[in-house]
């Protein structure tokens, strides 16, 4: 299983300061199984993996087909957690330059509807006149300013290059099950489609169709990545010894560091592949623990390229933040360092050795030197990035994540935050309905 190593926070917090947490953990753990906490009514996430049934993932696999057969690009149009979900298991298993070869196996993955860029949407529907496209639309409502416009552009792109049969064929909604603007587009269109559980928050869907069609459209195996999802599923219920528990381990540790005066989390990768798992797990926590001013501010970088960016800042800066490390054990492919005559570089006492041999020696030794210099660190091991442990890994985040939220005393499941800007734009472009809001924020403006 995946491991988590607390011991470089020992010198921040001591035994019994994580120990002091384990009833409010446990606490926490009770409230999400027995549906009785805030937000209860979104925790359709907890036993998704385990209750996946496999004529749903037949179903899934059988349209990612359809769409491998006859695209040559797949977008995967969506916003939050309706894309960086699938984007960060892609990411994390693709070969990092196969996008790039015209000749690849599987679709291309692009994604759209995640900015409202005028620019981005240009140059990506001039990139895609001429080629064989398909489109994944998410959305539960299909009004999401940022998805419904790029939507809106990319499927009369696909009908007018296609043709509306086969703009039908290469099309899926996944939607609400009954309502919403995309379930009444789905169904005058003829899309295949599916459904977006009403107890799963975005955030939290990357084991619902949400993420798993576009995952099986590019070509990995969703069927493990349920299975390692389920896997941790049972490893981390209240069933589990405390110490046996990594979700649990790493809400305790992550919150002890918080009521420590440790308010910033940098969640540190030395595998570039892992860029857009970061950029998923700072949704999950900053989104689900971010109310009623609290909060541990989730960042991200990665090592060792931000080393030379954000390195002196890490170890000479405020010290209110702590690290978590994601630490990769096996690497799937062998490069040796050669020797050279001339050794003008000065690397020759590295010939011979592998250069995962050499990034591990930079990770520990700034793990030591960030230890040193006031930041705790907490590790967490995965065997390998492949479905099954990259499942593993997204379960713990989130079961860790409910957790967290909870021993915070917020609820985890909300996001009334992210409203306020959407009122003042409808306001600002006129939608109807926000005549009111438009005098006050135009007599502000003059202000």
């Amino acid at each position: 299983m995946i491991r988590i190593d607390i011991s470089q926070i020992q010198g921040f917090i001591s035994k019994d300061g994580i120990k002091a947490l384990e009833p409010e953990v446990k606490e926490s753990i009770l409230k999400l199984e027995n549906g009785n906490g805030a937000g209860n009514d979104f925790i359709g996430w907890m036993n998704l993996a385990s209750k996946t049934e496999s004529g749903l993932l037949d179903a899934i696999e059988e349209i990612a087909k359809i769409l491998r057969d006859n695209c040559e690009v797949v977008i995967v149009a969506g916003i939050g957690g309706s894309y960086l979900g699938s984007r960060a298991v892609i990411e994390a298993l693709s070969n990092s330059f196969t996008q790039l070869i015209q000749d690849r196996k599987n679709p291309q993955i692009l994604f759209a509807g995640h900015n409202i860029s005028e620019d981005y949407l240009y140059e990506l529907t001039e990139y895609l006149k001429g080629k064989k496209f398909g489109i994944i639309n998410i959305s539960k409502s299909g009004t999401t300013t940022e998805t419904a416009l790029s939507f809106r552009l990319l499927k009369k792109q696909c009908e007018q290059q296609r043709g509306k049969d086969v703009a039908r064929k290469v099309i899926v909604a996944i939607t609400d099950a009954k309502r919403g603007a995309a379930r009444v587009c789905a169904d005058k269109e003829g899309y295949r489609s599916f459904i977006i559980p009403d107890n799963v928050g975005g955030r939290f869907s990357v084991l619902t169709p949400v993420g798993l069609l576009p995952i099986a459209v590019a070509g990995f195996d969703i069927r493990q990545l349920v299975k390692g999802a389920a896997d941790m599923e049972a490893l981390t219920t209240s069933k589990m010894a405390f110490a046996d528990n990594p979700a649990a381990v790493y809400a305790a540790a992550r919150n002890a560091l918080y009521r420590g005066g440790k308010k910033i989390e940098i969640l540190v990768n030395f595998q570039p592949k892992l860029h857009y798992l970061s950029e998923w797990w700072k949704q999950l926590y900053g989104e689900s623990e971010g109310k009623e001013n609290k909060g541990i501010f989730p960042a991200s970088v990665d090592f060792s390229t931000d080393l030379h960016s954000m390195g002196q800042w890490i170890q000479e800066g405020e010290r209110t933040i702590f690290e978590t490390v994601i630490s990769v054990d096996k690497v799937k492919h062998s490069v040796l360092v050669p020797s050279d005559e001339e050794n003008l570089d000065g690397l020759n006492y590295m010939a011979g050795k592998h250069v995962d041999q050499v990034n591990k020696m930079a990770e520990l030794g700034t793990q030591l030197a960030h230890v040193d210099g006031g930041v705790p660190n907490i590790r967490i091991v995965v065997p390998e990035l492949n479905e099954y442990w990259i499942g593993q890994l997204i379960y713990m985040f989130e079961k860790g994540c409910g957790i967290s939220g909870y021993v915070l005393g917020v609820n985890p499941f909300n996001q009334p935050g992210v409203e306020a800007y959407k009122k003042n734009m409808f306001a600002l472009l006129g939608k109807p309905g926000y005549e009111e809001e438009s005098k006050k924020i135009l007599s502000r403006i003059k202000k």
